[in-house]
């Protein structure tokens, strides 16, 4: 895959779209002007690249507006990272609804969209999170197309790799399950793993790889790009993407939502969805329900840049910790969860030592590579380890969270799932992850398939 550089600016040669470049912060510090309501979105395209190249690239225009709020819209989301904006798109795009807003009390993508490790699979146990995870994946393989905009999705397959009896039989029984459901996984040999992953140590000392369910059609993607696509269009569609507009109350009347207060003013509207991640019991405080999610901050890191080594996924959850390679060649670190609830967006040295600890007996290589940087996010963990797509008690209210450690790998079938159910008040892709599945014990136990040590 060729990459085409321009004054600072990356360029895929294999879609033409532009990496990231119109983001707001970008198209505000180089002074680009303001996208107007009845302008047009300027497709991008290998010409578009070729003329801005010509020009210094002067004629980029600003991804999306930086719009202001109005006093009534018929739905708000509540989170601008990508699974909000994924709603609000497919809101507009299968619903026809536009008049939407899209709130951000920081900046766009700056949660746990931008701080996760790009990992897209789908091979899960149970049948609504197989379809959910399945119609994500199928949407990024089209993403960039859809969207005009290139979300460099990577379909460079993943393993999930048994290290024990156990999970050998685990494993063939997720591949049995997957072909009924559709899923395109297989059970490979070790000296299949070693083939796809030179670098492995197939002979550990105490857990010696014995096969791995193998996805190929898994992958990774850039999460800032599908960030910013989806906002790019949810704009052109005539949405306000509004930022640093934090949502300080939830307004009722009878029983009913009718807008939100906010540090910028109140804003009515028909439909709210709150799509919050971390901070999804904040809001449904304020709304006057409670939520079974617990938050913790789940941590990575990656390493300095090294030479293509590993050109797939590999998730080792034994020894847990799971790595790829990034395409400017750091190896993205990812391990469990924090061992209790926090908040915190930041590494610590702790976690750093546990999940290379893990890595190293698995990838000796990984102990000769020095860090480069670490991060945080904070996730919403249900008891079932499966998200919560639903109405609420509250008449207009809907939720969409509990995505845990797996939320970036869902972002296009939440969102398209999520629509529908705002739109017509059901969807068969949400309909097994409502709230009431806890009161009623129809769990859908993900522990193991959620592939992180929560």
């Amino acid at each position: 895959m060729a990459s085409i550089l321009f004054s600072g600016y990356i360029f895929r040669t294999e879609t033409a779209v532009p990496d990231g470049i119109e983001s707001y912060s970008v198209a505000h510090s180089r002074g680009a002007g303001s996208l107007s309501e009845k302008t047009a979105m300027k497709k991008y395209s290998v010409f578009a690249v070729a003329r801005e190249a010509m020009r210094h690239h002067t004629g980029w225009n600003r991804a999306w507006r930086d719009a202001q709020p109005k006093k009534h819209y018929d739905a708000i989301i509540i989170g601008a990272g990508g699974h909000g904006l994924a709603t609000a798109y497919y809101l507009g795009k299968n619903f026809g609804i536009t008049n939407v807003a899209i709130l951000e009390k920081g900046w766009l993508g700056g949660g746990n969209t931008g701080r996760n490790t790009t990992i897209i699979r789908s091979n899960y146990l149970q049948d609504p999170s197989a379809a959910i995870y399945e119609k994500a994946r199928s949407l990024y393989e089209t993403m960039s197309q859809d969207l005009n905009y290139n979300a460099m999705f990577s379909p460079r397959g993943v393993i999930m790799l048994a290290q024990t009896e156990h999970e050998v039989r685990g494993y063939k029984r997720t591949a049995h399950a997957n072909m009924l459901q559709g899923v395109t996984t297989e059970f490979i040999s070790p000296e299949k793993v070693k083939e796809l992953v030179p670098i492995i140590n197939l002979d550990g000392p105490r857990y010696p790889v014995l096969g791995g369910l193998w996805q190929a059609r898994g992958g990774t993607a850039r999460h800032d790009a599908v960030a910013w696509g989806y906002a790019r269009a949810c704009s052109d569609m005539g949405m306000d993407v509004i930022q640093k507009c934090e949502v300080t109350g939830i307004r009722q009347e009878n029983g009913k939502v009718v807008g939100v207060s906010t540090n910028r003013g109140d804003i009515d509207c028909d439909k709210l969805g709150m799509v919050v991640a971390g901070h999804s019991g904040h809001l449904a405080d304020m709304a006057g329900f409670r939520l079974p999610i617990e938050s913790v901050a789940l941590q990575a890191l990656v390493s300095e840049p090294i030479k293509p080594c590993m050109d797939v996924v590999v998730m080792a959850n034994t020894v847990h910790g799971y790595m790829s390679q990034s395409d400017k060649g750091e190896m993205v670190i990812g391990g469990g969860t924090d061992g209790y609830n926090n908040y915190t967006q930041r590494g610590s040295f702790h976690h750093i030592e546990e999940t290379v600890r893990a890595l190293v007996e698995t990838f000796p290589m990984v102990s000769r590579l020095k860090m480069l940087r670490q991060w945080g996010g904070i996730v919403d963990v249900t008891g079932d380890r499966s998200p919560i797509l639903s109405k609420t008690p509250v008449e207009g209210i809907f939720i969409n969270s509990g995505w845990g450690t797996g939320g970036f790998k869902a972002i296009p079938g939440s969102g398209w799932g999520f629509a529908e159910l705002m739109a017509k008040g059901h969807s068969p892709l949400t309909e097994a992850f409502g709230l009431n599945r806890f009161q009623e014990g129809r769990f859908i136990d993900e522990s193991v398939a959620a592939g992180v040590a929560h």
